[in-house]
């Protein structure tokens, strides 16, 4: 069993110590838009992507302690000071922390594709997960998801077309290899190095039409 790592950083938010849901703007003492990473792992993806958009600011949560320790010491090197991080599950992270409506893109890569048949219910990502979360995108607003898993990638793929409101921007493509621009963590280069390929899924939700 892991020790509990003892996190410090500036960077690091304990979600018991936030208003519900939290006035991100205050927080960060800016305006800026909001963007979600679901699942940072050790922070290679959050820290690149946040180096290229000091225009945005990052929430990066992970359900596992040394992840979110990693995470912020790879931060705190870099003087990034537009990511913060918490330990959170993001069912619960989302229902009592953010706004309705108040993410412009939403990050994950490489969930627990629980590869077993008798566990795939456990996926994170299924219709009823998007379907919950999509009032939480902002119209307009960018959905993301990658995974090195064949069965994962194609399935999500597959239901997507099926959720009401958003819009395919890899079409006609279902799914793509690579996103030109999309950065990779270091657990998706270890994938790509044995040989295996990463799903990328990108969708957009729509922008409601004014009322006539």
């Amino acid at each position: 069993m892991q020790s509990f790592i003892q996190i410090d950083s500036p960077l690091y938010l304990r979600a018991e110590e936030l208003s519900s849901p939290v006035d991100w703007a205050s927080l960060f003492g800016n305006d800026n838009p909001l963007v979600l990473e679901i699942g940072s792992g050790t922070g290679d993806f959050v820290a690149k992507t946040a180096t290229d958009r000091p225009d945005r600011n990052y929430i990066a949560i992970d359900y596992y302690n040394k992840g979110c320790y990693k995470t912020c010491r790879r931060l705190e090197l870099l003087g990034l000071a537009n990511v913060r991080v918490l330990r959170e599950e993001a069912r619960q992270f989302l229902l009592e922390r953010i706004p309705l409506g108040s993410l412009v893109a939403v990050h994950i890569n490489c969930p627990d594709p629980w590869p077993k048949k008798r566990h795939r219910k456990r996926r994170l990502v299924n219709r009823q997960f998007l379907e919950f979360f999509l009032p939480y995108l902002a119209p307009g607003g960018d959905f993301f998801f990658a995974t090195d898993f064949d069965d994962y990638g194609i399935d999500v793929a597959e239901f997507m077309p099926q959720v009401a409101g958003v819009t395919n921007l890899l079409a006609p493509e279902l799914f793509r290899f690579e996103l030109e621009g999309y950065h990779l963590s270091r657990y998706m280069e270890k994938f790509m190095a044995q040989g295996k390929k990463i799903h990328y899924v990108h969708y957009k939700k729509v922008i409601p039409c004014p009322a006539i």
